[in-house]
């Protein structure tokens, strides 16, 4: 796990502390009253002093990223996407030791305590994993289901849940969706009755991310009869618990080393402790979580876009049609640097919202515009480029086969386009008047 000699040194603010030398993946945890003055021996760092929202530090704690994905991660994405899983503890230890799942979760409880936009940079950086599934397991882990536990739980709840989802020491995942009610949160079925002092629960949960390795859901559920924006609640729910039934494993159209369950909920009973927050509070703080989500989800496929674009030019450069490589022709060369453009405003649109956001501002807008462009260019891109690859990009040999598989979710998880839209139009006053 120790980095190569000449190993990074950077220095990551922390409140008023600061973070010692990089001498292995766990820099992170390696807290010292000193800044170290010495600079990053590896690479040159890509982040300008008048970065719109990134400092050396963002440089500093993406590059030791990338190397724990580089040695820990990428070299088995192949053999985890053909078994259909990967290793969730595994990985996940190895990032909470690093303390990549919590960096803007409070100290007390594992993280770093720093602002949202490490959290965008770490998304940003676990865009070079070599598939989808992986970042965005770990993306329901650190930043979609424990913002709210993070932000309203109490502190027993977080000793039990956060602080371990943060060390890697459990797995989460994210209990919204139902057959019944994806994108539209508020037609959720599942009930939790309050007797005593437990809640009992019925129901089920469909399309869960890491379902079928989870050790607690972050659950919404109805706890009253009330209206439906103000009769959830989310829960946190430990799946040991009797009467918790992970009904199947999804087969999926990508994001293959994922693994997404169908959950059912047979008469299960929770303290009435484990909710979080206050008590039909759980549709306005799944709000909350969805805004960091979309963020994160943007930041995340933003980094692949721009290696898929790079591996097309270094593909179509070599491939040769026509006497000419293939790059060579206008229509390629043209069609890349539109498609390399829209990435780049698609970033300064999603650095835009996180300076508002880490601001106290409501992003609610800029987030969904955000989040439907992402996934509208995903899919232009990805079918763009594996034009130009040719019979090579139909086998699911090459890296954007399995992009074009896997960035067709973005319109459609964490919110449908069409969903975005209705978002957007609220805010520009122009949806009908009911």
């Amino acid at each position: 796990m120790a980095l190569r000699e000449g190993a990074l040194r950077a220095k990551l603010l922390l409140c008023s502390r600061t973070l010692s030398k990089f001498a292995s993946f766990s820099f992170a945890r390696s807290l010292s009253e000193h800044v170290s003055s010495q600079s990053v021996t590896s690479k040159p760092s890509e982040i300008a002093d008048d970065h719109l929202i990134y400092t050396q530090e963002h440089s500093a704690l993406k590059e030791a990223l990338r190397k724990l994905i580089d040695q820990e991660i990428n070299p088995y994405v192949d053999q985890w996407e053909a078994e259909g899983t990967f290793p969730a503890h595994k990985i996940f230890k190895i990032l909470g030791n690093a303390g990549f799942l919590g960096v803007n979760k409070p100290v007390e409880y594992g993280g770093l305590g720093l602002d949202f936009s490490y959290s965008i940079a770490v998304a940003e950086e676990l865009g070079n994993i070599r598939c989808g599934g992986i970042p965005m397991a770990i993306g329901v882990q650190s930043d979609m289901a424990t913002p709210a536990l993070a932000r309203f739980g109490s502190d027993e709840l977080k000793k039990e849940f956060l602080l371990p989802s943060i060390m890697g020491d459990k797995v989460a995942c994210l209990g919204v969706s139902e057959v019944g009610a994806g994108s539209d949160v508020s037609s959720i079925k599942t009930k939790a009755v309050k007797k005593g002092d437990e809640y009992v629960i019925n129901g089920g949960k469909m399309w869960t991310t890491s379902g079928t390795q989870a050790d607690w859901m972050c659950l919404l559920a109805n706890t009253s009869d009330g209206p439906p924006h103000r009769n959830k609640s989310l829960i946190c729910l430990p799946m040991n618990l009797p009467g918790v039934h992970v009904a199947r494993k999804i087969s999926k159209m990508g994001m293959w080393s994922s693994d997404t369950a169908e959950v059912f909920f047979d008469d299960v009973r929770v303290p009435c402790k484990n909710i979080i927050g206050q008590e039909g509070m759980g549709f306005s703080y799944q709000m909350l979580q969805f805004q960091e989500e979309r963020l994160w989800a943007v930041a995340n496929i933003v980094t692949t876009m721009d290696n898929i674009i790079q591996e097309t030019i270094n593909y179509t450069r070599q491939r040769r049609i026509f006497k000419l490589p293939v790059l060579y022709h206008q229509a390629v060369h043209f069609r890349l640097a539109e498609l390399q453009t829209e990435v780049e405003l698609l970033r300064s649109l999603l650095y835009r919202a996180t300076a508002m956001y880490i601001k106290g501002n409501d992003v609610t807008k800029l987030a969904s515009m955000a989040k439907l462009k992402a996934g509208r260019l995903a899919r232009e891109l990805s079918d763009s480029c594996l034009q130009y690859w040719g019979g090579m990009g139909y086998t699911s040999d090459v890296p954007v086969s399995r992009f074009y598989r896997d960035c067709r979710l973005l319109s459609i998880g964490a919110g449908a386009d069409e969903v975005m839209l209705s978002i957007i139009c609220k805010y520009m006053d122009t949806l009908p008047k009911k």
